[in-house]
């Protein structure tokens, strides 16, 4: 799904009792195969906590409806909350060819993308990846081999109009610049969320 077919979707915000069991199953079934990312974890108490904050499975949907295949990476014991990160092994295909935020969206004179990472992540209801996220999560996999995805920008970065992104090249995790106005059919965005 391309960002215009994104953005002409109708925002409900709210999972019919059918949508909410599919995506509880795959969840489910994502966290059973991938045990590596989530040890000493259970999957009922996570399910529980879910069925408990249910305004937290629209913007999981909206991960998994992009491409993201949400799954729990760890939980924060001092606010006992789950953390979800896009764990797909390329970046979402459903948030590609974005730039980085509103501002260089608006900069742009022609062939301005469809959205920008910044607002796409805004309107779903997570958060950008920081550099520390994204670190953190290629040492569960091998993520971003041949795509790469924007994280959150530091403001003295952002500011004189830079914006950053990384990769996986190598064996190794790269961080790069570019100009936020830039958008890549192969340069989307990985998100987390706190349930």
């Amino acid at each position: 799904m391309n960002s215009s077919e994104k953005a002409s979707r109708p925002t409900r915000q709210k999972l019919s009792p059918e949508e909410r069991n599919e995506l509880l199953t795959t969840l489910k079934a994502r966290f059973e195969k991938n045990m590596n990312r989530h040890k000493g974890l259970e999957w009922a108490q996570i399910q529980t906590k879910l069925e408990t904050n249910i305004e937290k499975l629209w913007p999981l949907n909206e991960m998994e409806e992009t491409g993201g295949e949400p799954d729990v990476v760890g939980q924060d014991e001092k606010t006992d909350e789950y953390i979800f990160y896009d764990c797909s092994a390329e970046s979402p295909k459903g948030r590609r060819s974005v730039c980085y935020d509103h501002e260089a969206l608006e900069a742009r004179k022609e062939h301005k993308p469809g959205n920008s990472a910044i607002e796409m992540a805004a309107d779903m209801g997570i958060e950008l990846l920081t550099e520390e996220q994204y670190r953190e999560l290629q040492k569960l996999g091998n993520f971003d081999t041949k795509t790469s995805s924007w994280v959150k920008t530091p403001a003295e970065i952002r500011k004189p109009g830079g914006a950053l992104f990384c990769d996986r090249r190598y064996g190794h995790v790269f961080v790069y610049h570019n100009g936020a106005e830039s958008y890549y059919a192969a340069r989307g965005f990985r998100g987390s969320l706190r349930v």
